[in-house]
């Protein structure tokens, strides 16, 4: 009789041949032979799968019996084989000794003192140690029912008693393969999963220092454009906080209109470089201490157009930037800016917050021409300007993150000032020859 979801079979054990059965597991599995497991001598082959290497142990077959006989009978039957034979008088001894030598197939008597046979395959099928291992219930038992609780709590076959020794060697053999082939699959798929975990590892190492190079980089990078961009106001040392604060302080309202971080962070490397065209203004011009004439305005306002040239046809994503920065950022919303008299939202976005940035800085800071302007005052001068000057949005943002802008400012003031400090303590130490 078969069941559903199982190929068991039960044999008329009274049959003396049996070559004659139709069910045979051995026959039913003899498609299994790549493991090509050579019971008779215990021995097997080196096997090898996509380059994983493995040999499989001599096969341990455990047999549990309340009958000393029946364990020298069995035992008598499979040594011959080059089986390693285990023997259990009685379940607990069993669950006892499967964890001291684990076995490869159990032969396992059902009516037994103590513990039964069913609760030692339930507890054994519990455990993910040997629920893998094939159980064969040995027993003197016909009822149907007997069989099925069997099958319920885990046995994976059945020989009939008195066991016959060429059905109990057909039957082992079988069930040896298929467990030899199930451990070979399981130390398979830890082989690749330890591999998995290892190059996981390594990509994750990988990651990490492309992550801290590309933070180096990215901060050499600023650092350099920081530098370049004072040599165009290297002649006035309060400019070189002006770069540090409106670069970050750009940074921030760009954040705070929702644009993308790899734009913010764009803004923040461009838009030190906004003024890189005063490299060309003559320093007559540059540093006047007092208004300037229109002539003079003219040459200065050249600035915007000396630094688009500087920044032009570059292929690196923020120097782009940068030169739509150095162009765009003296423009008015109203139109009344230069170079291009561009009006609206026709000047581009970067240029539209810049052009808030700087004239906040500027206005807080001492220059050649003017003293420096409370913060007050500067906020005054940006809300008048909304819509005429700036972009109104822009303005709107600035206002409503006036606390942490004046922080940002406050921090870049004192950073530039602890950079002069150290300087100045570094040029001192220097003794002349």
């Amino acid at each position: 009789m078969t069941y559903p979801g199982r190929r068991t079979c039960f044999v008329n054990h009274s049959s003396p041949a049996i070559m004659t059965n139709p069910c045979r597991r051995d026959e039913a599995l003899a498609g299994i032979t790549d493991l090509n497991i050579n019971l008779m001598t215990a021995t097997v082959p080196e096997t090898k799968i996509d380059g994983y290497h493995s040999e499989v142990k001599m096969p341990r077959v455990m047999v549990v019996d309340d009958e000393k006989l029946n364990l020298k009978l069995i035992a008598a039957m499979l040594k011959p084989q080059g089986y390693e034979v285990i023997l259990a008088n009685n379940g607990e001894e069993c669950l006892s000794k499967v964890h001291e030598t684990p076995p490869d197939l159990i032969l396992l008597d059902i009516m037994m003192p103590g513990m039964n046979g069913f609760e030692v395959v339930n507890r054994l099928k519990q455990d993910e140690k040997f629920a893998m291992v094939p159980i064969v219930m040995v027993t003197a038992l016909q009822d149907v029912n007997d069989r099925v609780k069997a099958l319920e709590v885990g046995a994976d076959d059945f020989l009939s008693k008195p066991v016959d020794r060429m059905e109990l060697r057909a039957r082992v053999r079988s069930l040896l393969k298929v467990k030899a082939y199930n451990d070979h699959m399981i130390n398979y798929r830890h082989e690749l999963e330890s591999e998995v975990r290892r190059r996981t590892l390594e990509i994750q190492e990988t990651n990490k220092m492309l992550a801290k190079a590309h933070e180096k980089l990215r901060g050499a990078s600023l650092e350099t454009i920081f530098r370049l961009s004072r040599a165009a106001e290297f002649k006035d040392e309060d400019t070189g906080a002006h770069i540090i604060s409106m670069s970050r302080i750009s940074a921030r309202i760009a954040d705070r209109m929702g644009l993308s971080s790899t734009t913010v962070e764009s803004i923040l490397y461009a838009s030190p470089m906004h003024d890189i065209g005063k490299i060309g203004i003559p320093d007559r011009i540059l540093l006047k201490n007092g208004p300037l004439t229109e002539e003079e305005w003219a040459v200065m306002r050249l600035h915007t157009v000396y630094g688009g040239k500087i920044l032009e046809n570059s292929d690196i994503g923020f120097l782009r930037l940068g030169e739509v920065i150095a162009v765009t950022h003296h423009e008015k919303f109203d139109g009344s800016g230069y170079p291009r008299g561009l009006k609206g939202h026709k000047i581009p976005l970067a240029g539209r917050i810049v052009a808030v940035a700087d004239v906040f800085d500027a206005l807080m800071s001492r220059r050649p021409y003017k003293p420096a302007f409370s913060a007050d005052q500067a906020i005054s001068i940006i809300t008048d300007g909304r819509a005429q000057h700036f972009d109104p949005d822009v303005v709107d943002v600035f206002l409503a993150d006036l606390p942490e802008l004046q922080r940002i400012w406050n921090a870049s003031q004192a950073e530039h000032q602890s950079e002069i400090s150290i300087s100045l303590k570094s040029q001192s130490a220097v003794k002349p020859e």
